[in-house]
């Protein structure tokens, strides 16, 4: 049924900016403000230049946007489709799919920043650069790593659908869900590196950063934001990036799907 949440999905956009003169933009004009804002203001506390972590912050809001998205509204994903789940007989991944569809949308519309953002620093991104003054890490610039965003992105996509499938069903069932991962993802914010380049603190050789290299290799969060960031700024996205995500991948499809199956029926019911 792609045309049915395809329309809903679409729908949801132009029902949320009606009678807004520039409609869905303002999506792209918000996330734009907030992401420069950030950027220029942490590259002053970290004595980072601004000219190559402000593309850095941006690009990283904008795929955090489409992760907390998909978590966020992946929750409600049932609960806020209660009439349509009670009244027309359709497939529970159709109100799956029209969440994901409607994410993808704006993340297409806030990659507007990321072209503009591309034009005025691309003369600092198109050859090898370090993050912060004296940084062992050098990156490799734009080049043909670039075209690995199409890959991750379609990870994340697939991931997201997963995502909202599986907390759906929780969240229908357990109504205090959505509040309680909520309130944690303000805080895993700001423990993945998206306001702050690990570049800066972490590949030092300060012994007393060990425990904070372990806790950041394994929050799974970084490691879905760099397979789409990294090539759109040209950072090399480490093989155990690649790995981890699609770990999650077949991972969370396998419980989902068992989700799915033990307690299809019940949805409707829990609503």
């Amino acid at each position: 049924m792609r045309q049915l949440w395809a329309h809903l999905g679409w729908q949801d956009i132009k029902q949320r900016y009606r009678r807004s003169v520039i409609g869905p933009l303002w999506i792209t004009i918000s996330m734009g403000v907030t992401a420069v804002g950030l950027g220029v203001l942490y590259s002053v506390l970290f004595d980072t230049p601004w000219k190559t972590f402000l593309p850095y912050v941006v690009v990283g809001f904008i795929v955090w946007n489409f992760i907390n998205g998909c978590l966020t509204e992946g929750m409600d994903t049932f609960i806020v489709n209660e009439g349509m789940i009670k009244q027309m007989p359709a497939p529970l991944s159709v109100y799956v799919l029209r969440t994901v569809w409607r994410q993808v949308l704006m993340l297409a519309h806030n990659m507007v920043i990321y072209v503009v953002m591309l034009a005025i620093f691309f003369q600092y991104l198109d050859h090898p650069y370090t993050m912060t003054p004296g940084s062992t890490v050098i990156h490799p610039g734009l080049g043909w790593n670039t075209l690995l965003v199409v890959p991750g992105a379609v990870l994340l996509a697939i991931n997201g659908t997963w995502v909202a499938l599986l907390l759906g069903i929780i969240s229908t069932r357990f109504r205090d869900i959505p509040q309680v991962i909520s309130s944690v993802l303000q805080l895993v914010f700001y423990l993945t590196p998206i306001i702050w380049s690990p570049d800066t603190f972490l590949y030092g050789n300060d012994q007393s950063l060990a425990w904070a290299r372990v806790l950041f290799q394994f929050n799974p969060l970084y490691h879905f934001v760099q397979v789409m960031r990294g090539p759109l700024i040209g950072q090399v996205v480490s093989p155990v990036s690649w790995l981890v995500v699609a770990g999650f991948t077949i991972v969370g499809w396998a419980v989902a799907l068992v989700a799915m199956r033990n307690y299809r029926a019940r949805v409707s019911y829990w609503v």
